[in-house]
């Protein structure tokens, strides 16, 4: 009977003992498993011999008292944390498909969270390998996007030897408010730009703990599409991204076209917001629901602030003060949007009120004797203020500077598409899936040539990664950019070197803005 109750006895803690392991995470390792600064972490194993690990918190939940702050240490965990989910997308307006940009273009419905730092690596490397390092961050015109994006997936590029990673950064009001309380609690004086410093924080992240997956903290590239271009060019410019990146890839847009909005103008902004919630302090601001402070109108956008951006970009890269790396950059050509498209008559007088006695050189490069013609130009003007213009004064600067060497892209081809989407042409955002070999994520009637250029766009990125040149590893020649050659490399059904296309019309625009 005395050993019947000890049996009992012993398979009853045996049985309270297996409990306690099933609902706590154990300290014991798997075979994708990965000590980090704050902890051990595991991923998901794909088919693919890839390893994903998803919503990685790199800084502290910016809720509460941090909302408005710069990116706080994570907490540490003990055990293993399962990182197979991505994190909250950024506090933004529900996702809805609009224009040509579909689901695969948008984050997913939920979550959707100010406790949004999060961020995700694919890779296939070996611990003790060092593989280059890939940072992608997303676009959105600074109030949307995130790193959940289809499109965005990082499987291929691991393939491809790439360690792939996608940062989030807050948007919108959460990512960029600056007031003039913010401004004084900040040890640096400064308000604004948390998108920016999100960033700064998710490269700090990488330096420390990348080589623990295989990844080499001396080779890392940042890149970025539409706002995240541009942020990563505030990244090239700031004294804040120095030495956290070797390489740096700018699709469509940087801020050297944009007049950023001093500290000042900022701050009255943000003032306006505080009167319009009836918010008396930081205090009030920082303790409402995040839907009542969004619904106040803005436009957020990076602030020369005197600390992330001690001065405009454009004077920061003209007196050659940036941070001296190789880089890609690049436009589309049908990137230009058609709100607010006027008939001939109307576009017309625009133009001669707007530019008088240049109003008929402008209109050599921008007609508009027909309805269908303006609506051409003023589609094309668009896409050059937006987008073309800032990647052409980034070369132009870059190349003569001389410091490091610059590549420019013209991605032309038309995305192949049905029904309505068939105008978009070689829209904006459209060349992501093949840079990111990532076709099978965009629902298209693709033709014989565009895996191949996808296969194309891809391994010259990859080789920059590891190299900082596109060149090499039997791919075609790509030449650095010059002024006297002006030549890039046209991305289309069969890719080549040709002269930048519109470089007259460009050049004609830089001389509107002296």
């Amino acid at each position: 009977m005395k050993k019947l109750l000890v049996s009992v006895s012993a398979l009853s803690f045996l049985t309270a003992a297996l409990l306690l392991y099933s609902f706590f995470p154990q300290s014991k390792t798997d075979d994708n498993s990965v000590r980090i600064e704050s902890g051990l972490i595991s991923g998901e194993q794909l088919s693919s011999g890839v390893i994903a690990y998803k919503g990685i918190p790199f800084a502290a939940p910016p809720v509460g008292a941090l909302r408005w702050k710069p990116p706080q240490a994570v907490a540490s965990w003990k055990g293993v944390r399962p990182c197979v989910e991505f994190g909250p997308s950024p506090m933004q307006s529900k996702p809805v498909p609009f224009m040509v940009y579909t689901r695969e273009f948008l984050i997913p419905e939920k979550p959707i969270s100010e406790d949004c730092l999060y961020l995700n690596i694919w890779t296939n490397a070996k611990k003790g390998e060092k593989r280059p390092v890939f940072v992608w961050i997303y676009g959105g015109g600074f109030v949307s996007g995130g790193a959940a994006v289809p499109i965005y997936d990082g499987e291929a590029m691991a393939r491809k030897e790439i360690i792939f990673i996608s940062v989030n950064y807050r948007v919108g009001v959460f990512g960029f408010l600056s007031h003039p309380a913010l401004t004084r609690e900040s040890p640096e004086k400064s308000s604004g730009n948390y998108g920016i410093l999100d960033q700064v924080a998710g490269l700090k992240w990488i330096k420390k703990n990348i080589e623990a997956f295989g990844g080499d903290p001396e080779n890392i590239t940042i890149a970025g599409q539409s706002a995240g271009s541009m942020i990563a060019n505030c990244l090239v410019a700031s004294p804040l991204g120095k030495n956290l990146f070797q390489h740096v890839i700018s699709e469509s847009g940087s801020m050297l076209a944009y007049p950023a909005a001093g500290l000042h103008d900022a701050e009255e902004q943000g003032i306006r917001l505080a009167s319009s919630v009836h918010a008396g302090n930081l205090e009030e601001l920082r303790n409402m629901p995040a839907e009542a402070i969004m619904k106040f109108p803005a436009r957020y956008m990076p602030v020369v602030d005197g600390w992330v951006l001690p001065a405009p970009v454009q004077e920061i890269f003209a007196s050659g003060k940036q941070n001296p790396v190789p880089a890609i950059v690049g436009w589309n050509a049908d990137e230009g949007y058609e709100s607010g498209v006027k008939n001939k008559d109307d576009y017309l007088k625009e133009i001669r009120e707007k530019y008088g006695s240049r109003s008929s050189e402008f209109l050599t490069y921008f007609p508009g004797n027909t309805d269908e013609e303006a609506s051409a130009s003023q589609f094309r003007y668009s896409r050059d203020m937006t987008f073309a213009l800032s990647g052409y004064q980034w070369a132009k600067l870059q190349s003569v500077q001389g410091k490091s060497p610059i590549y420019v892209y013209y991605f032309s081809r038309k995305l192949p598409a049905t029904a309505e989407f068939v105008k978009y042409g070689a829209f904006h955002t459209g060349e992501v899936a093949y840079v990111m070999d990532n076709l099978k994520f965009l629902h298209r009637p693709w033709e014989k040539d565009d895996q191949p250029l996808a296969d194309l766009m891809s391994g010259y990125w990859a080789r920059f990664m590891t190299e900082g040149t596109p060149n090499g590893g039997g791919l075609p020649a790509w030449p650095s950019f010059d002024t006297a050659k002006y030549q890039v490399m046209n991305f289309d059904k069969k890719s080549s070197v040709m002269e930048l296309p519109d470089r007259a019309e460009l050049e004609f625009l830089l001389t509107l803005k002296q």
